[in-house]
């Protein structure tokens, strides 16, 4: 299963907390899917990669409650936590590069925490991808419910594709591959 985390709603839509939802969308697209089936507070759709089959998810819960509707699908579909992989916004990476993690902390971000929290482990993947940090007098809060500036948006579009292109890499290579490939790349 393929999370990506954000926040429901218009208002969010393109915020950097939500670069999560906008890689699923793009993985939806190039597999001519449309995540729109609602089930456990998510939106989800089952499809195929290479012939493999996945899930696509998009909890609706907003970031802070995400593990609730994650745990429910995974429980549903005879998921494991080391079979779920995690996209969201990084504000400690440099807005658009990506790492790709196997396990780990939340690191202060409350949806990872919450996954964590409802799993009761830290052994899923993750892709995080770089939103920068604001100014140190900003609220981070601000931060990651703003929008991107004029700059990053033009260079928006390749990250996201950069993001599917990591997901559809791990989900057919491996995640050691998908490693290997994309945490060295801005």
């Amino acid at each position: 299963m393929v999370v990506g985390l954000g926040n429901p709603g218009g208002r969010y839509e393109s915020t950097r907390h939500n670069i999560g939802f906008r890689v699923i969308d793009r993985l939806a697209a190039r597999l001519g899917m449309s995540v729109a089936r609602s089930r456990f507070n998510a939106l989800y759709e089952k499809g195929r990669l290479e012939g493999q089959e996945l899930i696509l998810a998009k909890p609706q819960s907003f970031m802070n409650l995400s593990g609730k509707p994650v745990q429910a699908l995974a429980d549903y579909f005879d998921i494991e936590p080391a079979e779920i992989l995690v996209v969201y916004d990084e504000i400690d990476l440099t807005f658009g590069r990506l790492k790709i993690v196997a396990q780990g902390g939340h690191g202060g971000h409350n949806g990872v925490r919450s996954l964590i929290d409802t799993l009761k482990v830290r052994d899923f993947a993750r892709i995080r991808m770089g939103v920068g940090r604001p100014d140190p007098r900003m609220d981070v809060s601000d931060w990651v419910l703003g929008r991107f500036s004029p700059e990053e948006a033009d260079s928006l579009d390749p990250f996201i594709d950069g993001a599917a292109d990591a997901v559809s890499t791990i989900l057919t290579q491996g995640l050691k591959m998908g490693m290997n490939a994309f945490n060295c790349v801005k």
